[in-house]
């Protein structure tokens, strides 16, 4: 081991097991004895629970029990952040049900199928209220209330930025009305939970669960069953994708740890895909957005008025419209007044909950189809029209108008590298060409430039490091992370400091019995703070290991080294060293324990940022869009290993891609979910993904040590409203301006045909009028997830 391990592509540590098959994950764990949990959903969006029998389902053989809301004794709860004092969820629905997936009733079996089966025997009775299905329509005076104590079916309001008017003195103002659709997370493995009442053998309660947040689902847990934190063991095993989909509890943990308590017997539920894709999704936003400019290209003022849709009960995701979509509404653009205003409303859809970059990617989608409908209105290069506007890299620390400060940034170097990536000027000459001859598959160009926050929602992690008997160290960590790379980074930290290997650096995640507090993985979060936990850890070893090797070699602290050998003693003095398994002993004589254990906690939130460029061929006469590359300059801060940083930037390119042009989740008018399955909801796989290409610039953070940004979600902000410009970018000769997400063949197509695809504005929803600065501050700001 040669020098700094940091910054090189270190071999991701924990792939052999997975790709091996050695992995486990909850619903492939042995649970003896354990019984299969199903739960009967309701079948309609809005309505009252006539009558519910469930009889018949309780005398099928293999039935144990049949549970519906009143044999709970639990209190209504809210499963993760409070978004409306007012909406907390009963564990099972009771009376009502508000969307079609509403669990209703669940059936404890001996095996999966005979559960399945007995749900069919349960009898369910409804009495139909109308729907309410359309954001925008349940804001509406006419609207059907919801629920009794939210008036217009407003969950959640707020106003922010600096103006009463941004638009005021405008020599020209751009409007635009575009939607961020519903989508669902889509993860690999769905929810899956099991519950053991008595323990490994101990006392107390043991649940694994597939979860980013292992401490947050001991809370959680803790709190709604009122039983102690302590008593409550919760594992974390491989999780296969979370997304924001897996952050904190959901009804069915609660229903089958409450049942299992009650019934003091083990029981394990596994989600099946049509579960998952009804149950919650994430965005779902209408964006009215107005920008003011002057006739040369700068842009003077904002005024951003978004809908939110928080779905059935208030869901969390909603109130992100409020929170981080309001909070990141500047973006990278030094825009001098800003109005914000977001309406959030309840649907009898699923509830909404996070969704990869949770409420910045809708963030980064509004402003950069707005500015590049700007440039367009006065003929100026979209590139042009963003480096003439781009916050300066003198300014940082920079005070947005929106509230957070941004820690270190160059965003024109960004723009540059991109531009010089993808030769850009060689696309829009060959763009050009094509034009001119008259081709039918024509060439589309879409830039998006973006900054996001990440650790914005609780800025402190735990970390330990232990020296282990035979020379190596354990890793106990409060992240929890599955799939980023984790096992791999923390280590390379661990064995940069201490010049231990790698192979033998054991890493200890995502068990509370085992890691005593942490905040899981969520918000990008998990290098800047659980990394520089485990560095702080380890240089604690480090500083220990120096002063027992000091007094043991009876010399100076300051003389003492560690080598690239792993070894510790007296530079110069070849003679004087010691393995660590020897300092082992030295520390056990004296006393001493070669460990440390402690939190980092960091001053705020970072900023990570990037520009992509995205290049798309569209078929003029099909209206089919085919990615060809894709271009991505992505700024975390120092990259510690690049492999890790290129697998997450490939990652978010390909969701990022996903929302642009594939992937919505439809319901009809009385609020059926229209694609419940992988037949329906259209998921890219990788024969639809074009040519990547990741590359970074590195402006490292100021606010821990190792100058550390979020990656995890930057390319999914960035790359969905590059692919959207570069859709409309191909057909702005025909007239187009903008064609919402996704955009299909049909809504291309219809684009093409009309020779433009409509009005691009219409009056925002009249409550906007009724929203004032003293509604401010009824959502969530940024919050891990």
């Amino acid at each position: 081991m040669n020098g700094s391990i940091l910054g090189t592509r270190v071999i991701r540590l924990e792939d052999p097991e997975l790709l091996k098959g050695r992995a486990t994950y909850v619903d492939n764990l042995e649970h003896p004895g354990a019984l299969y949990c199903y739960f009967v959903r309701s079948t309609v969006a809005a309505a009252k629970i006539a009558s519910l029998d469930v009889a018949r389902a309780k005398e099928l053989p293999g039935v144990r029990a049949v549970l519906v809301a009143s044999d709970y004794d639990i209190e209504p709860f809210v499963p993760f952040f409070p978004l409306n004092e007012h909406l907390k969820r009963p564990v099972l629905a009771s009376g009502v049900v508000k969307f079609v997936g509403d669990p209703i009733a669940m059936i404890i079996a001996a095996d999966r199928s005979t559960a399945v089966d007995a749900s069919e025997l349960v009898e369910v009775e409804y009495e139909p209220l109308d729907a309410v299905v359309d954001m925008e329509d349940a804001l509406s005076i006419n609207a059907r209330q919801i629920d009794p104590e939210v008036a217009r079916n407003l969950v959640a309001s707020v106003v922010g930025g600096n103006s009463d008017n941004p638009l005021n003195g405008a020599e020209v103002v751009v409007r635009g009305r575009f939607e961020n659709q519903r989508m669902s997370v889509a993860p690999m493995e769905p929810n899956s939970i099991a519950v053991n009442p008595d323990g490994d053998g101990d006392e107390g309660i043991t649940v694994w669960v597939s979860t980013q947040m292992p401490h947050v689902i001991q809370t959680k847990l803790s709190s709604i069953l009122s039983i102690p934190k302590g008593s409550l063991r919760v594992i974390t095993p491989n999780v296969g994708g979370g997304f924001g989909g897996k952050a904190g509890v959901i009804q069915e943990h609660v229903a089958v740890v409450g049942a299992s308590l009650m019934l003091g017997i083990p029981l394990r539920w596994m989600e099946e895909r049509g579960e998952n894709l009804i149950s919650m999704q994430g965005r779902g936003q209408v964006q009215y957005v107005e920008m003011a400019i002057s006739r040369d290209g700068l842009i003077l003022g904002l005024d951003a008025r978004m809908v939110g849709d928080a779905g059935a009960y208030g869901g969390f995701g909603g109130g992100l419209v409020a929170g981080s979509t309001r909070s990141m509404a500047q973006g990278v653009y030094s825009i001098p007044k800003i109005r914000y205003k977001a309406a959030v409303a309840s649907t009898n859809t699923p509830p909404i909950g996070a969704l990869r970059g949770a409420g910045r990617p809708e963030a980064t989608a509004f402003l950069e189809r707005i500015v590049d409908m700007a440039a367009a209105e006065i003929s100026m290069d979209p590139i042009e029209f963003r480096r003439k506007n781009l916050i300066s890299s003198t300014s940082f620390p920079y005070q947005s108008v929106m509230g957070p400060l941004y820690d270190s940034g160059n965003f024109v170097k960004a723009l540059d590298a991109v531009a010089e990536v993808s030769k850009y000027q060689d696309l829009r000459r060959e763009q050009l060409r094509r034009r001119q001859a008259g081709e039918t598959v024509v060439l589309g160009i879409g830039v998006s430039c973006y900054v996001e926050v990440t650790a914005g929602g609780g800025a402190s992690e735990y970390g330990a490091v232990d020296i282990t008997p035979d020379g190596g160290a354990e890793i106990r960590v409060g992240t929890s992370g599955h799939g980023q790379g984790h096992p791999t980074t923390f280590s390379m930290l661990v064995a940069d400091t201490l010049k231990i290997p790698l192979e033998k650096i054991k890493f200890i995640q995502s068990d509370t019995k085992e890691v005593p507090r942490g905040g899981g993985t969520g918000g990008s979060r998990s290098l800047q703070l659980g990394g520089s936990a485990v560095n702080a850890a380890a240089l604690q070893v480090l500083d220990v290991a120096k002063n027992l090797a000091a007094s043991h070699f009876e010399a100076s602290v300051d003389d003492i080294i560690v080598s690239q050998e792993g070894t510790i003693g007296v530079a110069g003095s070849p003679s004087h060293f010691l393995s660590w398994t020897d300092l082992m002993d030295v520390a056990k004589q004296a006393g001493v324990e070669l460990a440390y254990r402690g939190d980092f906690n960091q001053a705020g939130a970072t900023f990570p940022f990037g520009a992509h460029v995205s290049v798309v061929e569209v078929d003029l006469e099909t209206g089919l869009v085919r990615p060809i590359s894709h271009f991505a300059v992505d700024d975390c801060g120092r990259v510690l290993n690049p492999l890790v940083v290129e697998g997450q930037q490939h990652g978010g390119i390909a969701q990022g891609i996903g929302q642009a042009l594939y992937e919505k989740v439809y319901f009809d008018a009385y609020g059926n979910p229209l694609n419940s399955s992988f037949a329906e909801y259209l998921v890219p796989s990788a024969a639809e993904m074009p040519n990547f290409v990741a590359s970074n610039t590195e402006t490292p953070s100021p606010l821990n040590p190792l100058g550390a940004k979020g990656i995890g979600e930057s390319a999914t902000v960035g790359s969905t409203p590059a692919v959207q410009n570069a859709v409309v970018d191909a057909l702005s000769h025909l007239g187009v301006r903008h064609i919402d997400m996704p955009m299909t063949p049909e809504r291309v197509w219809q684009a093409i045909s009309q020779g433009s695809n409509g009005p691009l504005w219409s009056e925002p929803p009249s409550i906007f009028s009724e929203i004032k600065k003293s509604d401010s501050g009824s959502a969530p700001e940024e919050v891990d997830i």
